[in-house]
């Protein structure tokens, strides 16, 4: 145990324990995507508590499990990955059939997201059994956070999470050709064997503002936005510019919404919603900024 969490873990217990946590119940637990100190007080006393954690990686569960004090068998961990999910989750329903409380963490972050988790989930739902979520750490969330992307500014709302692109070929091109048209904010995840050359496909966004979030909340970590064009010569710098897990948050950029297009759409939902959800669907829909659709709205009101 690293002796920096006998206190949290006690703070967990007293802060924790008086809640309810039923049996037979699956628990998503969000883990650190770095510093072992964003952990939460309410995931520490439920991966004590559970009978059961259902992990990625087991050696990697069980170091972190170490850090905190909390020491579970061998035979409690159960390993649920990308490449075997659908069949672990039988073990994983067998045991919640049983009664027993399961958590179940990713190596880093939230699971379901990006991580694996998905298909637990669906396969614990569909059973009739619960799944109770336990919010914390996230690199999609941090990274939004500091990015200063989501602004009335900006003209278009919203942000659209598109996780790790195609490794390569003609699906990594259409992955790219996408990106070209969409007006929001958009977040990628890249892995460091693949970031330059990801910034080289980026390179033809031209002047579109991006920025990398590197080693998030890490020793080294690194928060810098450049235009999408300068990236390959930004990485290029420094070699320890390269290293570690990306972020990469896509500005918004009005140059792609068709302001025509998103008043048409705005004028047939009109015709079922109120204006207030018609202006946040059609918004949402077209990529068009939702005060100018909001007057646009006014002026078909008045003209009715």
């Amino acid at each position: 145990m690293n002796p920096s969490f006998a206190p949290a873990l006690q703070a967990a217990h007293s802060a924790a324990a008086a809640q309810h946590y039923p049996q037979g119940a699956l628990y998503v637990v969000a883990t650190p995507i770095g510093n072992l100190a964003d952990i939460t007080l309410r995931a520490l006393h439920v991966l004590h508590l559970a009978d059961s954690i259902a992990c990625e990686d087991t050696r990697h569960t069980q170091t972190l499990l170490h850090a905190y004090g909390i020491d579970k068998p061998m035979g409690a961990l159960l390993a649920v990955h990308q490449h075997n999910e659908a069949q672990a989750a039988e073990l994983v329903l067998q045991r919640l059939q049983q009664g027993q409380r399961v958590a179940y963490v990713s190596d880093a972050g939230t699971p379901g997201v990006s991580d694996p988790g998905s298909r637990l989930v669906a396969a614990v739902q569909a059973q009739g059994l619960r799944c109770i979520p336990l919010p914390g750490a996230s690199s999609v969330t941090t990274a939004l956070s500091i990015a200063g992307t989501i602004t009335p500014s900006a003209g278009v709302e919203g942000f659209v999470f598109a996780g790790f692109l195609p490794a390569k070929g003609a699906e990594r091109t259409a992955a790219i050709q996408l990106l070209q048209q969409e007006a929001r904010c958009t977040l990628l995840l890249e892995a460091p064997h693949r970031i330059q050359e990801l910034a080289q496909a980026l390179a033809c966004l031209g002047p579109r503002r991006v920025t990398l979030g590197r080693e998030l909340s890490k020793q080294f970590e690194e928060v810098t936005t450049h235009a999408a064009e300068d990236l390959p010569a930004w990485l290029a710098g420094a070699s320890q510019r390269a290293k570690g897990e990306f972020v990469v948050v896509l500005h918004p950029t009005a140059l792609h919404a068709n302001p025509d297009h998103g008043t048409q759409v705005l004028r047939l939902l009109l015709q079922e919603l109120p204006t207030k959800s018609a202006v946040k669907l059609a918004a949402q829909i077209t990529g068009a900024s939702r005060n100018m659709l909001y007057e646009a709205a006014l002026q078909m009101k008045s003209q009715d």
